[in-house]
């Protein structure tokens, strides 16, 4: 799995039949160096091959043969013991309103490179009847879930939020929230010098501007119904410019956490807990502002002893063995798709 935030590559192992998990397995996370990332940049929001995204694809999938295979060698996990491969790509572009979605990874040369046979291309046929593409983990939120009181929200926040509500009866809601750890990562590279706000450090040691979050949590995304997603870019850092370094990384950190609780008013019954993955969930200043933004109880998934950072790799493995027994990923609660959908694109080694 590789997200919205351009982090890098996340490697996950799970034993499963699509429905249930049996087992988690080891996992490792390996960041991209600096110019695969900004290659990887350079082709966001593109809708035509070019050299720079026949180039990004060419790097992003060097890097997940890579990630595998030193996921390989430090476990001792043979590859060829692997039944499957599941590989989201990197999303470049996300235009489900023009039935347009792109993610880019070549699903074959990785698997001709591992020796393993691997299922990609995962939101294609979803955005091309109609569904927003994302999120596309909610089916697997469920499986973790299956033990827990409900209803219950299960927040992934990577450069984009996203929620998903599961009923007692197991039913689904899922749906884009807003913006996630993107802008607040974008205003700490262009203001602060620095990747992303560490431990919530830099947001801790500003003043939120409230009027501006007010005024923020008044975008007409939030009041659309669901279904919902977003590309990166959709929300920005811009909204927050004129306020010191440190006010405007408090004050993003809390509108992501407003976007958050803004996304309960479009629930089908409240929830008492949310349970937080993600890259977002490292930083305890955006837990405490969705705490004290939504009234209830905030969880990780670190606290119920899932594996945060390789949730959605590991949700991208599941939905790899859904495809190939044909199970449905997506669902009209989940991506406002008509009907059940499974997908997927299978090569073989």
């Amino acid at each position: 799995m590789s997200g919205t935030s351009v982090d890098g590559v996340d490697v996950a192992l799970i034993e499963t039949d699509g429905e249930r998990i049996a087992s988690f397995g080891a996992s490792l996370t390996v960041p991209y160096a600096d110019d695969v990332r900004r290659t990887i940049r350079a082709a966001f929001g593109a809708e035509q091959p070019s050299e720079a995204t026949r180039t990004a694809e060419r790097a992003v999938t060097a890097a997940h043969v890579a990630a595998a295979r030193r996921w390989s060698s430090e476990q001792g996990v043979a590859l060829s013991s692997l039944d499957v491969v599941g590989f989201h790509g990197q999303t470049i572009t996300h235009r489900p309103e023009k039935h347009f979605t792109w993610q880019i990874g070549d699903g074959a040369g990785l698997a001709r490179a591992l020796g393993v046979r691997v299922v990609n291309d995962l939101r294609t046929d979803d955005v091309a009847a109609g569904g927003q593409g994302a999120p596309l983990v909610p089916v697997f939120h469920a499986a973790l879930v299956r033990n827990l009181p409900r209803p219950l929200a299960v927040v992934n926040i990577g450069g984009v939020g996203n929620v998903t509500w599961i009923g007692d009866d197991d039913s689904l809601l899922a749906f884009d929230t807003g913006p996630g750890n993107g802008p607040i990562d974008d205003w700490c590279a262009r203001r602060a010098g620095q990747r992303y706000d560490k431990d919530g450090t830099l947001a801790a040691a500003g003043t939120v501007d409230r009027g501006r979050v007010a005024r923020f949590g008044e975008h007409l995304f939030f009041a659309r119904v669901p279904p919902k997603s977003l590309d990166r870019g959709d929300f920005n850092d811009a909204w927050t410019e004129g306020l010191s370094v440190a006010d405007g990384a408090a004050t993003l950190t809390r509108g992501t956490a407003r976007a958050i609780a803004l996304a309960a008013r479009h629930f089908p019954a409240p929830v008492s807990q949310w349970v937080i993955c993600g890259g977002g969930a490292r930083n305890p200043t955006l837990l405490r502002a969705i705490a004290e933004e939504t009234g209830d109880r905030v969880v990780t998934a670190a606290d119920l002893g899932w594996d945060g950072d390789a949730l959605e790799a590991q949700a991208f493995a599941f939905l790899a063995v859904r495809s190939l027994r044909g199970l449905p990923l997506t669902f009209p609660g989940t991506t406002g798709v008509p009907r059940p959908m499974t997908g997927g694109r299978l090569s073989e080694p």
